[in-house]
């Protein structure tokens, strides 16, 4: 790791943009600079959810600063200017022994743990690359910190340190397992054994015997390198058993230990590879590798991946990774909201990455557009598995020649989608429907139309939609489409009382026997669905508060928060349904990560009988919960919960 180098410009005092008023107008008006950064801080959070008037005035309280790659924005213990944002580029955060605790990447915040705290860095931050990025100062920091609560919440979060990944270290190993461990019987001639490291790409094997209470025991491993110094480097017979390879009796850890104890085996005995063993039952193997991946993937790196990406080939390589970056986190004990939001982003990332490719490939667009996503990539809570829903809004200013361009745009953004993993919608809300590719104005007549008519179809037509994000492109486009619909919604009583009946289609799975209502038959028979009977309950009643106290939050957490601030539902209603959510969400995720070091894909199936006595409980406690919020909103008691 090189040591940071100080960079002379970046302690100039900045070039501060500025704002000014018209005269001739009701309205200010924003020179270019401010409108860049004001157009910027629509993409991020918590910018997003301030009201237009207060994103324009902190959008001038914000300067401007470039930096040369592996220049020093801070060091440790420097007082600190302000809040640091980046909008282009890469900055590495490193602790005080210099190792690298975070590569951020655009919209990604630092220095708030020092500002928090006492003023001064708590770590020292340099650029990777070149990079723009913008300085909220201090005082307007802490204005924001008072005076938003969606801010504060936000900024609260990181009050334990910088953003990083997890301490492999203080992990129990039973998290660091990344698959089920391959094995074959001593008497497996030494070539079989090859061939199946060689299919699976692996650089070890556990030889083991059967145990009759299941499982296997441990007998010893053979790894590559034992096929190299010990079969090709002696010329053994390629066909004897590899009993006669193996090392035998090899030092293994239980899944409980710490991976300090694991690193320090590895050390220690220069060993690259180390069996995992349960109970005298061989549970998986750890290499040096499976460190390195881990310490690799993170959400910062496979953005960064992302971003210098030039094939749908290559971004559909760097998705592929998202399943490992689940189990990591969910491993690492990262809350619900902070594992989804940090997958979403990369789901973000890829979207804005198309959306640049298909510019170059087809030329500029005709007139600005903007494109959204809904769902849950909308929401910001994307998990293991989720398809896609988008649309895009365009310019008044289109024309029906122009609609080829955006047709054509449509289709190679949807299809890169879907080749990295995010499937084709199976209901077609893609934009790639000419239905969800149209001007403004008809924009605008479809909110009318669903608010004025809310007939089943316009239901669940305000359901997907009322969830939009803009991703890329002109966020202009939204801002007014967006607070003029909230407004007209939340007046219209007819309209709310029929979606608040439409949010109560789908319930929590409780039952009078043993306490849960499973799926009967077929494939998922005997289990719960944590997604449809679990998350989208609530999902519904954070975007019903939304609607009745006109909020601006689309993430389902952050809408129950501001119900609460807003008085749409008690304080004890909102903590305990926070509280809920929290728990449905995390099981959810951790059933996923689970399927993955199996090898399965990730569902949201799960089934109570693989739940402790303890976990089943509180589960359908928070089932309860659930249930008792949207009975007192059926009611038209949402408020006094």
């Amino acid at each position: 790791m090189k040591s940071p180098r100080p960079f002379a410009g970046a302690r100039h005092p900045p070039n501060r943009v500025s704002m000014t008023a018209g005269r001739g107008s009701n309205e200010g008006r924003m020179d270019d600079n401010v409108q860049a950064i004001a157009s910027f801080l629509e993409t991020v959070h918590p910018y997003d959810s301030l009201q237009r008037d207060e994103l324009v005035r902190v959008a001038g309280s914000f300067s401007r600063r470039e930096f040369p790659a592996e220049a020093q924005v801070y060091a440790l213990g420097e007082p600190l200017d302000g809040l640091f944002l980046v909008k282009r580029g890469a900055v590495e955060v490193l602790d005080r022994n210099g190792g690298l605790v975070s590569l951020l990447t655009a919209r990604n915040s630092f220095g708030e743990r020092g500002l928090m705290r006492d003023g001064l860095a708590a770590t020292t931050a340099r650029t990777a690359e070149p990079s723009v990025l913008l300085m909220l100062p201090a005082a307007e920091f802490r204005r924001l910190l008072a005076l938003s609560p969606a801010f504060e919440r936000f900024f609260n979060r990181s009050r334990g340190g910088e953003p990083r990944g997890a301490d492999i270290a203080t992990m129990k190993i039973a998290e660091l397992i990344a698959r089920r461990p391959l094995s074959c019987a001593p008497d497996t001639p030494v070539a079989e054994a090859a061939r199946i490291m060689r299919d699976a790409h692996v650089s070890s094997l556990g030889v083991t015997e059967p145990l009759a209470g299941g499982g296997e025991r441990l007998l010893g491993i053979v790894t590559v390198r034992d096929l190299s110094s010990k079969v090709l480097a002696e010329g053994r017979d390629p066909g004897g058993p590899i009993s006669g390879v193996m090392t035998a009796d090899p030092i293994s850890l239980p899944s409980t230990a710490l991976g300090s104890d694991l690193l320090h085996i590895m050390l220690e005995r220069r060993i690259g590879h180390l069996p995992i063993v349960d109970q005298g039952r061989f549970t998986g193997m750890i290499t040096q590798t499976d460190l390195t991946r881990f310490q690799a993937v993170s959400s910062a790196v496979l953005i960064r991946d992302v971003a210098n990406a030039e094939t749908v080939a290559e971004l559909a390589a760097v998705t592929g990774r998202i399943p490992r970056l689940l189990v990591q986190l969910v491993g690492g004990h990262h809350s619900h909201e902070v594992v989804t939001r940090l997958i979403t982003d990369i789901a973000d990332a890829v979207t804005r990455r198309l959306l640049a490719m298909a510019e170059a490939e087809l030329g500029a667009p005709p007139v600005p557009y903007l494109w959204l996503a809904c769902g849950s990539q909308g929401r910001q809570e994307q998990a293991g598995v989720s398809d896609q829903d988008n649309c895009m809004i365009l310019d008044d200013a289109a024309t029906e020649a122009d609609m080829a361009y955006f047709h054509a745009l449509a289709k190679i953004v949807c299809d890169g989608l879907n080749a990295c993993g995010y499937v084709y919608c199976p209901g077609d809300m893609m934009a790639t429907a000419e239905r969800w590719c149209q001007p403004l104005r008809v924009w605008r007549e479809y909110f009318r139309g669903w608010i004025a008519r809310p007939d089943p179809m316009a239901q669940m037509l305000s359901s997907v939609m009322f969830d939009l994000r803009p991703i890329g492109g002109a966020a202009s486009l939204f801002g007014d489409l967006h607070a003029e619909t909230l407004a007209e919604a939340g007046k219209n009583s007819i309209f709310v009382a029929h979606m608040v009946s439409n949010s109560l289609k789908h319930t929590p799975p409780l039952g009078l026997i043993r306490g849960f209502a499973t799926i009967r038959s077929g494939e998922h028979r005997n289990h719960i669905d944590l997604k449809m009977n679990g998350v989208v309950p609530v999902v519904d009643l954070g975007r019903i508060y939304a609607l009745i106290g006109q909020l601006t939050e689309v993430n389902t957490r952050a809408r129950l928060l501001a119900a609460e601030d807003a008085g749409v539902i008690s304080a004890s209603g909102a903590r305990d349904l926070v509280e809920a959510y929290d728990l449905i969400a995390t099981m959810r995720l951790e059933s996923q990560a689970l399927l993955v070091k199996s090898g399965r894909r990730p569902d949201n199936y799960l089934a109570p009988s693989d739940l402790s006595d303890f976990e089943r409980s509180h589960l359908r406690d928070a089932f309860v919960v659930v249930r008792t919020m949207q009975s007192a909103i059926g009611h038209g008691k949402g408020a006094m919960s």
